[in-house]
């Protein structure tokens, strides 16, 4: 990379990208440089560097001709950051979303209200009470969808699918194949196809809603959520994430399964459903980072076992 890209992007960040778009990343990442100066010029913003990265987008701070604190997104899928501005936006109402500013469909950008500090939960490394993550996921839940958008979104089957096939490559990589065995991702695939064909005309979720995608917008804002993948299913399907990030043990998760299903008005079964289905790719990424020998990834281990 040049010197004029690797000062908006670090070496983590172009793999990440290399992983999700493949090879043509590098010459996006080429051309970000020049993307980014004629963005801030079109929308008068000062960039004033980098904000944590995920895995589909280029992420920075800035600051809009007004002196308002900005995010300013942009990523080589041009669809994913409009498919993500018409989310934002719906659910806006609820507070529980940054604020979309502005939107460039064909370059892939998309400028946001920056909320709070901008430190995650995960980066906060605390886990939040249930009852806390309870009312985020109502909140959200609970904001009405146009028919004409319920009718485009995709069904919940479709995200996981997705997220299976990704991980199923992960799952092939040392040392994670030595550890986590290929039944239990399968079995685990298997799990959530019938828990979203029982449960596909829920509501609207936002299916990538873990620890590092809900932002801590201090007393008045309370938790905030951003990045989502949104399609239609079953509201345990955002449940996943809590019930296991940082989890010890199978008798943790299932209290955090209770506090959440009486939260959201559903059985605490089917939340602990989702959490056993969703627990090999947990521990897949577990092993990523270097976990396997740490109690959440023998706890996951067990579930995924079960």
């Amino acid at each position: 990379m040049s010197d004029s890209t690797t000062q908006l992007v670090d070496s983590k960040q172009r793999q990440r990208l290399l992983r999700r778009f493949g090879t043509g990343a590098d010459n996006w990442l080429a051309r970000l440089p020049t993307l980014v100066e004629e963005l801030a010029a079109e929308w008068k913003l000062s960039i004033e560097g980098p904000a944590p990265h995920g895995r589909t987008s280029v992420v920075l701070h800035c600051t809009t001709i007004d002196g308002s604190a900005g995010i300013l997104k942009v990523s080589p899928d041009p669809g994913l950051g409009t498919e993500e501005a018409r989310v934002l936006r719906l659910w806006e109402t609820s507070g529980r979303v940054p604020e979309v500013w502005e939107v460039d469909a064909g370059r892939g950008a998309v400028l946001l209200e920056a909320i709070g500090t901008g430190r995650t939960v995960a980066l906060q490394g605390e886990v939040p009470p249930m009852e806390v993550i309870g009312s985020l996921i109502t909140d959200l839940h609970a904001v009405h969808v146009p028919p004409e958008v319920w009718r485009e979104l995709r069904p919940l089957s479709s995200r996981m699918n997705f997220l299976f096939d990704q991980f199923g490559y992960r799952r092939a990589v040392a040392p994670v194949a030595e550890l986590v065995p290929a039944a239990y991702l399968h079995h685990g695939h298997a799990r959530v196809r019938a828990l979203a064909e029982a449960n596909d005309e829920g509501v609207m979720l936002h299916a990538d809603l873990h620890p590092g995608n809900v932002l801590d917008g201090g007393p008045e804002r309370g938790l905030v959520a951003v990045d989502p993948r949104a399609c239609i299913g079953d509201a345990a399907a955002d449940t996943p994430d809590w019930v296991l990030w940082k989890a010890t043990s199978v008798a943790e998760v299932e209290r955090r399964a209770a506090t959440l299903a009486a939260a959201l008005g559903i059985p605490q079964s089917r939340v602990i459903a989702w959490a056993r289905a969703c627990a090999p790719m947990y521990a897949i990424t577990e092993v990523e980072r270097g976990r396997e020998r740490e109690e959440p990834f023998a706890m996951l281990m067990e579930l995924s076992a079960c």
